[in-house]
């Protein structure tokens, strides 16, 4: 019997949103059940790629999608894709168990809009149930384990967008 077939990356694209003072746009994921401000349940806007989408117009349909509003422009692209593996216990579950993690491009943004733009509730199946803005060295505290690496270098490499 041949061995299985790895499961590959889902590719994807994050957006590092930054509004005029600095900070960073977080969101708490409505399926992750936790006490406000735990560890774990903040994220940042993320999604998948479709087919043979660039990036560039994939991150600003994911803010569409995700927080309901596309009110930004691109100040810098990660040179690296980086990638996460699915814990044990969400592989085959998580991503519709197609996938082992996901391969992700980044981009930090400037957010254009002003907070009211931001909108949880426009999705039939929002993602989020709530958001803030935040320290950009916050990310890998708010994050779960297994993204906890990727935001360490977000937090590092776009670090000339953050507040002071």
């Amino acid at each position: 019997m041949a061995p299985p077939v790895p499961l590959a990356y889902r590719p994807c694209v994050g957006a590092v949103l930054f509004n005029r003072d600095g900070l960073v746009l977080v969101a708490r994921r409505a399926d992750f059940p936790n006490a406000e401000g735990a560890a774990g349940g903040w994220q940042l806007p993320q999604g998948g790629i479709d087919g043979e989408e660039d990036p560039r117009v994939a991150i600003f349909r994911e803010l569409e999608e995700e927080i309901g509003t596309a009110r930004a422009e691109i100040i810098a692209e990660h040179p690296d894709w980086l990638t996460y593996d699915l814990p044990p216990a969400l592989m085959g579950r998580a991503l519709h168990g197609r996938f082992r993690g996901q391969r992700q491009r980044w981009f930090a943004l400037r957010f254009l809009g002003e907070d009211a733009d931001i909108r949880l509730d426009l999705d039939p199946h929002p993602e989020f149930d709530t958001w803030r803005w935040a320290r950009l060295e916050e990310l890998p505290d708010l994050a779960v384990d297994f993204k906890r690496a990727i935001y360490e270098v977000l937090a590092r490499d776009f670090s000339a967008y953050a507040a002071r």
